[in-house]
């Protein structure tokens, strides 16, 4: 990715093809950079624009991301002890209850609560998730500005322009930037590493520098958080030689050094919060590495054919059918040798690792999202090598430009659908969602029933706790700890602060049945953290997953209500169901004079959520046209069940300790 020998020594590229600025054009290059336009603003501000707006639109989690935002949750809410260390975290923090396949490093969580802090202490505890998330997101947006900014610095204006509306009307990157997955922290590393490896013409003397910055962001990327960008690592470094542009005195150096300094980072921190017995260190990538790649265990996830990352993967990450199919061929095969030369040396290190990836049996594409901003801004050039040609006003030169302009404007389409099809995807997130909206404070008065009044649910005095349980479904779609209540955190929080009282809530190891059949006392300590209400509720969620407990009737007996896929599965107690939230299920196409699912059975449960808005819309849309819809079918996912109590049933009594 450095300036070609013409770039080098001063030679002009062409004024149609898009290449490395040269030293000679020093004064304009800083020109177009430092100035820049309204619409070149507009540009950069989609990037964390769009971020946000998916984060808004879909603000839940899935399961893949569910270590990191636990963690950061459980930093926040219980900090880090310096003493009797293994016993507060064991019974406080979340990993050590589902600790995952292998272990994930801490550094990301504790960064992300760690900035997060003092915006939680301004907004409240209550958007503390969108708050960690929005760091991530705009971390990522920050990378992917620095990398366009290199680019125009590189390649000129145009061609940074045309990366930014490439990058913006793609889907997956700007889905996932806020997403808490390992796989973007490194995401933001790695492209500031290719950022860096970009010609800097105007001070060729800085390459050695932005050579070193650029091994060392990779180097912390597979060290700390994805041990697949060390195989990117390699092609890189690789590549730079052959060109060559490095030599590999200067690897050596800048590796070593951030290699152990990556190693003395991630190893005291991740010993710290993971608690291995016996106590040894903890590295969890090289875990990682072991147990995916030694042992295989990754293909307990299922495995792909070796070409799906180029069949199926990439297509999909750069969406617009133009980027794959026609922009990359004419780049890289263009006559002019500055445009071809400066698209193979933005493909060749990508191109490598995911070949090499490759032979990997299990395969994901958030596994090569990292090579999307170099493919795209190879793209780019040639869309403005392409654009250019429209001042030639000829047909074809017209239809190329119009082809161009379309394309972009339907993956912005396509980019729009797709998000609001994700967004169906969280039933586990919308049923707790509506679930604390339906627990209603009454400012210190005791719990009162509401449902034989019509409601769905309880008016809570200020010191009450709602005890839920949560199956597998629910928690893979969007149950996290920051979505209980506004102050505490997580069943954990009452089995540290009980001690000598019984808990309520059982681990998946324990009955948490308790001798006395007619009620049961739980310590809650109450514990403020952000500026959220005073009198909230404190929401206590279940994720037990053992199917011995799950089998008994006492067990179901304890909770207040149900997030559950399968009511048939609720063996103990008596239950209504008060909601059911819907998912995507696929596209359907209803025809005229077929009656809406909605409207035949007027006894099924009130569908609330994302479900009841797709429900409107549809109603809406067939009634202007005339019975048709073509559109996402929604699927019974969750169902919010609440307890029906009766004056003989056991009681859960909650006592708050002020202390």
């Amino acid at each position: 990715m450095t300036a070609p020998k013409s770039a080098q020594s001063g030679a002009k590229p062409t004024t149609d093809v898009p290449g490395p600025a040269t030293p000679s054009a020093k004064n304009h290059s800083t020109s177009t950079i430092s100035g820049t336009s309204f619409f070149d603003t507009f540009l950069a501000a989609l990037i964390p624009g769009l971020i946000l707006l998916h984060l808004v639109v879909a603000p839940y989690t899935k399961v893949e991301e569910s270590f990191t935002i636990q963690a950061a949750h459980d930093v926040l809410v219980y900090g880090t002890p310096t003493s009797d260390v293994y016993r507060k975290l064991s019974s406080t923090y979340d990993h050590f209850t589902f600790p995952g396949a292998v272990p994930r490093s801490f550094i990301g969580p504790v960064v992300l609560a760690g900035l997060a802090q003092p915006i939680v202490d301004l907004v409240g505890f209550q958007h503390a998730q969108f708050v960690v998330r929005a760091i991530l997101g705009l971390f990522n947006a920050a990378c992917l500005l620095v990398f366009a900014r290199n680019l125009r610095r590189a390649y000129g204006v145009g061609a940074a322009r045309w990366y930014l509306l490439l990058q913006a009307s793609q889907f997956h990157v700007i889905f996932y930037a806020s997403r808490t997955l390992p796989n973007m922290f490194a995401f933001g590393l790695t492209t500031l590493a290719f950022a860096f490896l970009l010609p800097h013409p105007t001070n060729p003397k800085r390459t050695v520098y932005r050579q070193r910055l650029s091994i060392t962001f990779l180097v912390f990327a597979a060290a700390i958080f994805r041990a697949e960008v060390a195989l990117l690592l390699a092609t890189t470094v690789l590549h730079q030689l052959l060109i060559p542009a490095l030599s590999l005195d200067r690897v050596v150096f800048p590796f070593a050094v951030s290699f152990l300094t990556a190693l003395a980072v991630s190893v005291p921190v991740d010993t710290y919060f993971w608690q291995t017995w016996p106590p040894r260190p903890t590295w969890p990538e090289l875990e990682a590495f072991v147990f995916n790649v030694v042992r295989g265990g990754a293909s307990e996830w299922g495995v792909s054919p070796w070409h799906w990352y180029l069949t199926s993967a990439l297509p999909r990450l750069l969406l617009n059918p133009l980027t794959y199919a026609v922009l990359l061929p004419v780049a890289l095969l263009s006559t002019s040798p500055a445009l071809a030369a400066a698209a193979r040396r933005l493909v060749a290190a990508p191109a490598a690792f995911v070949a090499l990836y490759s032979a990997q049996p299990h395969k994901e594409t958030r596994f090569v999202l990292y090579v999307v901003p170099p493919l795209t801004a190879a793209a780019a050039l040639a869309a403005d090598a392409l654009f250019k040609q429209r001042r030639r006003k000829t047909i074809p030169a017209v239809i190329a430009t119009l082809t161009l302009v379309a394309s972009v404007l339907a993956s912005f389409a396509a980019s729009t659908a797709m998000l609001a099809v994700s967004a169906l995807n969280y039933p586990g997130g919308e049923a707790l969602a509506h679930l604390r909206a339906s627990v209603v404070v009454a400012g210190g008065t005791p719990a009162v029933d509401t449902a034989a009044q019509g409601g769905s649910g309880v008016v809570m005095g200020p010191a009450d706790v709602v005890s839920v349980h949560a199956d597998v479904l629910a928690c893979m779609t969007g149950v996290t700890l920051f979505g209980t209540n506004a102050n505490v955190g997580s069943a954990a929080a009452v089995a540290a602060a009980a001690a000598a009282t019984t808990t309520l809530l059982p681990s998946s190891g324990a009955s948490g049945s308790s001798d006395d059949d007619s009620a049961r006392t739980v310590m809650v300590k109450q514990q403020r953290v952000g500026t959220g209400d005073e009198n909230g509720v404190r929401i206590l969620v279940d994720k037990t997953e053992d199917d011995a407990l799950l089998s008994r009737d006492d067990f179901w007996t304890q909770f207040d209500y149900l997030l559950v896929e399968d009511r048939e599965k609720v063996v103990g107690g008596t239950w209504e169901t008060v909601g059911v939230v819907k998912g995507y299920g696929g596209i359907e196409v209803v025809k005229p004079g077929t009656q809406d699912e909605d409207d035949i059975d007027w006894k099924a449960p009130r569908v609330v959520g994302l479900g009841e808005t797709v429900a409107l819309w549809k109603r809406g849309v067939r009634d202007l046209t005339g019975g048709w819809w073509v559109g996402p079918k929604m699927l019974e996912r969750i169902y919010i069940l609440r307890r029906v109590k009766d004056k003989d049933a056991p009681r859960t009594r909650v006592v708050v300790d002020a202390k």
